[in-house]
């Protein structure tokens, strides 16, 4: 089984830099969308074999996630559930058969770390969440995580050490998470490589490889043993951040 989880920087956009046909090459079961920044109706994006559900922001323009998936799910869920947190169509999750498959825009911290106090109050609701559906069925959460866990994730991490993405706070809170019972899937994979998903649009930052990865599949600990590869594509243009993916075995 092939997952595919992309920040699309605007999928209007993405559109227009070759978008369908990325999707067509990836050739994945489930794919998955970040920062859409849609309304309904304003994008008619459809796929043989694949049906789609999408998750908008109240802002126009703003967030939004989507997920294409060959396979019915059993439910779907949009948001975490709490009001506030509901707003930025930020959560989608499709309840299958054999797990819990999340895509999630996490909130950014912001220049200054602005909203820190905020993405803290998401972080620790996020993870509620996925525990409680981790009590039910093995979670599978991907998307764009906004932080850089480690100093092998970003290429400058001393000059960052107080950005947003890699404050000493959002990376306290992805180790939370991670034990709590889920896998970083491609560090899992593999240990000592650096391979980043986000380039900044400034100083020519993807030209020289001066990046973050940012962008994630985790999942419940437990399903380790299932995780086959884990990838990501930085040869795919159309948007600052690249597709990842993650293939499963069952």
């Amino acid at each position: 089984m092939k997952l595919i989880s992309w920040n699309v920087n605007g999928l209007r956009a993405c559109e227009s830099k070759g978008f369908s046909e990325t999707f067509a090459r990836l050739d994945a079961d489930f794919f998955c969308l970040q920062e859409t920044k849609m309304q309904a109706g304003q994008l008619d994006l459809e796929f043989d074999g694949y049906r789609s559900y999408w998750n908008y922001a109240e802002k126009k323009g703003y967030s939004g996630t989507a997920i294409f998936t060959r396979h019915e799910p059993l439910a779907v869920t949009y948001g975490i559930g709490i009001d506030e947190h509901d707003r930025e169509g930020r959560v989608i999750t499709l309840e299958m058969a054999g797990f819990y498959l999340v895509t999630v825009y996490t909130p950014n911290a912001q220049d200054g770390l602005r909203r820190l106090d905020y993405r803290m109050q998401w972080e620790n609701a996020f993870r509620a969440y996925l525990i409680g559906l981790d009590a039910h069925k093995p979670v599978i959460v991907c998307g764009d995580l906004n932080v850089a866990h480690e100093e092998i994730d970003l290429k400058n991490p001393k000059a960052n050490r107080r950005n947003a993405g890699f404050s000493d706070e959002e990376r306290s809170k992805f180790t939370e998470l991670l034990g709590c019972g889920f896998t970083d899937t491609f560090r899992w994979k593999h240990p000592d490589e650096v391979t980043y998903s986000w380039w900044s649009y400034r100083f020519r930052a993807r030209e020289k490889n001066a990046g973050w990865r940012i962008d994630y599949f985790i999942t419940s600990d437990r399903l380790r043993d299932n995780i086959a590869e884990a990838r990501i594509h930085t040869d795919i243009m159309g948007s600052d951040h690249c597709p990842v993916e993650l293939e499963l075995t069952f």
